[in-house]
């Protein structure tokens, strides 16, 4: 037992001494110089618990100090029984274990070289690893306890066998394994022995090649095959067992299904085989899946519109199965590349898509912008719709054919043109400007207004439903149009225009000449069409008088006279009416007079008066008879004429004048002059007291005379009957003198008041004649 310690200054031995603990042995000791630090006891017994104590001594062997520990022996030696290989890295070997040892140690050392390995075991036997195949090795055991390992046992010489193949094998098909190795060194025979997984039967043989080939084997069935080298002596070496599986049978496809999401792909479905580890599902493009525990794999993505074929082949170790006969699929179809939408007239539409391959029939879906869908079912590349103006639809096309249909498609917007308005009304807001009112429509953002008698000028560019053409013509027909226009489709140019007329032009008047008594007759112009109404009218202070007419002319009637009126023409149609035409002014004549008295002063003047007419500022009075004419121009309403000739009948005319020239032509009925005054009038006595006035008649001897005279005594008057020329007076008193007045008496009773007097004196009795004194003079008043 060795002991090891750190020197102690002053030390010059030390002494060990070993005392066998529970054991009568006799104790052991051993000493050493002072600058050893370690030393070994021996003769001790095996696997025996000692009492190890140190003692430091000094020159004279005095202990300086000293030290006790406890410490084991370790086991005896064991020895090997036998030692063989039965693989070519590793011996096994047999020994007998020695009491108290916890493991052993197996040296190996190579006869040849310089190997040399320890292998700590538990027990008997134990194995040394990692030595060299069919090599020669000496071989010995140590037993090993707390105390330490005993001494190597008697060495023995063992060879490892030779190495077992490395085999190669595979299934070229699927009742065939290949098994393929290399030379193993030393080797001079092989047995291979093949058992089928499951079965207890085995087939068994031996060959020098290096590649064995077993047929006839089940399909998906895993073989195992062991094999063994042998050397020259006749020795067997390693055994090794590999096992490998027949490839599988060719797998059949049993649906292929197109799926379509977001992932679109096919599914591939088929009948397991057995022994089948995995499967490979190919396609004619390229693409595949592989699938361990299923009897269906995916493949993701798939293209649209393709024709391919599938095929599975089934894997295991073994290898691959044959493929499956190929199955055709065709995946969905396309999407159209173009959609558009065609509108040859106005609500005939018709959505029209390219061809696209791999289609059974499409189906177009139509959705209005109201909710409205259509749909249509067909193997055409159009479907026609009925669109109605003012919307926009959304279309779209989805091609079918067995895989499904188009996982998704290219959506279209169309916009029809928008719809002609309704409700147009045109109304004629002044004479010349026409307003147009519609009812706003759907898909309209500006509306255009025109009126083809303007070369279709755009009169209006608004988004509200409102128009005003004005400075038009008068008394036109003007065709409006209200087009609706969008950005995305225009204008529509298909709406049916509405027609109004202006208001007819204003008429002016071109004269004013008096036909009659209290008429007028007014020309003006006529700038309208045909059957136009005029309406003339004159306004007075006081009243107005309209006349109408279609022509160029019309009559104003009972204007009175004196009167000063603004006359107006004014034309109407069935569009309204027109602005009056330019004011005249229309002065009537001046009224006649509404009576005229004629008053003979003398016998040869006349005094004329009458009453004042409306109107007139100056006024000429004719007198006119067989015997003369006499003539009159006053500012006044009386007019004293001469050269008037008594007991004449007389036509009396009068002109009134106006200040502005207007005259009236007026007629009354004739009248006769005063009755002439006798002449050669006398005055003599026929008796005492009898006076005669006697006198000569100028004209007709129908009427009265009354004779007047005037004394200073007393007055007398006679009357003569018609016819009498002279007139008897009974005197009272005679020699007076006497002033003598004869004057017919009209018819009207009224007697001649300008017959000049005369006087005389006519004396009493005895004389027979009177004496003219002088003629007397009258007022002409």
């Amino acid at each position: 037992m060795t002991v090891q310690w750190s020197g102690q200054t002053g030390a010059s031995s030390y002494k060990i001494t070993a005392t066998p603990k529970n054991s009568p042995e006799r104790s052991v000791f051993a000493q050493f110089s002072g600058s050893a630090v370690m030393g070994s006891v021996n003769s001790l017994s095996p696997n025996t618990v000692y009492t190890m104590q140190l003692e430091v001594m000094d020159n004279a062997l005095n202990v300086l100090s000293s030290a006790e520990i406890e410490e084991t022996t370790a086991p005896e030696v064991p020895s090997i029984d036998q030692a063989y290989s039965k693989r070519s890295e590793s011996i096994t070997v047999e020994f007998t274990e020695a009491s108290g040892a916890t493991n052993y140690i197996l040296r190996a050392e190579s006869v040849i070289g310089d190997f040399f390995s320890e292998t700590v075991v538990s027990s008997s036997p134990g194995t040394v690893m990692q030595l060299e195949p069919h090599t020669e090795y000496k071989l010995s055991v140590m037993s090993v306890n707390s105390g330490g390992r005993s001494q190597p046992s008697y060495p023995v010489q063992a060879q490892t066998v030779v190495m077992a193949p490395k085999l190669n094998t595979s299934s070229p098909d699927n009742e065939t394994i290949l098994v393929t190795w290399t030379p193993v060194e030393h080797a001079v025979l092989y047995t291979l022995c093949i058992i089928k997984e499951g079965s207890s039967s085995r087939l068994k043989l031996n060959t020098t090649n290096t590649m064995v080939t077993f047929d006839d084997l089940e399909a998906g069935t895993t073989y195992c095959i062991k094999a063994t080298a042998w050397d020259a002596e006749g020795r067997v070496g390693d055994d090794v067992t590999i096992c490998q599986i027949t490839c599988p049978l060719r797998p059949n496809v049993t649906h292929v299904q197109v799926n379509q999401g977001r992932a679109p792909g096919i599914t591939v479905y088929w009948q397991s085989v057995k022994g089948a580890e995995s499967y490979v599902v190919s396609t004619s493009n390229g693409q595949n899946c592989t699938s361990t525990g299923s009897s269906y794999c995916f493949i993701i993505p798939v293209e649209c519109g393709q024709n391919h074929s599938v095929l599975v082949t089934a894997y295991n170790k073994g290898g691959p199965s044959s493929p499956s006969q190929p199955v055709d699929y065709i995946t969905y179809p396309c999407p159209p590349e173009n959609i558009w939408v065609e509108e040859p007239t106005a609500g005939n539409c018709s959505v029209v898509w390219d061809e696209v391959p791999l289609v059974e029939y499409y189906m177009a879906f139509i959705k209005r912008d109201d909710g409205t869908e259509k749909s249509c079912n067909t193997t055409e590349t159009s479907c026609p719709f009925f669109c109605m103006c003012g919307h926009t639809y959304l279309t779209t096309v989805f091609p079918f054919n067995q895989a499904g249909s188009s996982p998704f498609a290219q959506v279209r917007n169309y916009t029809t043109i928008p719809c002609c308005p309704e409700g147009v009304n045109v109304k004629l807001v002044s004479t010349e400007t026409l307003e147009i009112m519609w009812s706003p429509v759907k898909g309209a953002e500006l509306y255009e207004t025109t009126a083809a008698q303007t070369n279709d000028v755009i009169h209006c560019n608004d988004t509200a439903p409102v128009c005003a053409l004005s400075d038009l013509k008068c008394n036109t027909v003007y065709s409006v149009t209200v087009t609706p226009c969008s950005d995305l489709r225009g204008c529509n140019r298909t709406c049916t225009p509405h027609t109004h007329e202006t208001a007819p032009c204003a008429p002016e008047i071109i004269n004013m000449t008096q036909t009659i008594d209290l008429t007028y007759r007014v020309l003006f112009s006529n700038p309208n069409n045909p059957n136009t109404n005029y309406t003339i009218t004159a306004i007075g202070r006081h009243d107005t008088h309209t006349c109408h007419a279609t022509n160029n002319s019309c009559e104003l009637t009972q204007l009175p006279c004196g009167s000063n009126y603004e006359v107006m023409a004014v034309a109407k149609t069935t569009a309204g009416k027109s602005l009056p035409g330019f004011t005249k002014l229309l002065e009537t004549g001046p009224c006649c007079p509404t009576f005229v008295n004629v008053t003979q002063v003398t016998q040869a003047m006349t005094n004329v008066t009458w009453s004042p007419g409306s109107g007139a500022r100056s006024y000429i009075t004719s007198l006119t008879s067989s015997r003369g004419h006499a003539k009159c121009h006053t500012l006044d309403t009386h007019c004293l004429m001469g050269c008037i000739t008594c007991s004449t009948n007389y036509s009396v005319s009068l002109e009134a004048i106006s200040s502005s020239g207007h005259k009236s032509e007026c007629k009354y009925q004739g009248f006769s002059s005063s009755a002439c005054c006798p002449t050669s009038l006398k005055l003599y006595r026929r008796a005492p007291q009898t006076l005669r006035v006697y006198w000569r008649i100028l004209g007709p001897q129908i009427l009265n005379h009354t004779v007047e005279l005037y004394g200073t005594g007393a007055n007398y008057t006679c009357i003569a009957e018609t016819g009498s020329k002279y007139c008897d007076i009974l005197e009272e008193t005679c020699g007076d003198v006497y002033t003598v007045v004869a004057a017919p008496v009209g018819l009207n009773g009224i007697k001649v008041s300008f017959c000049q007097p005369r006087t005389y004196s006519v004396p009493c009795p005895g004389s027979n004649a009177g004496m003219m004194i002088s003629r007397g003079r009258r007022s002409v008043r």
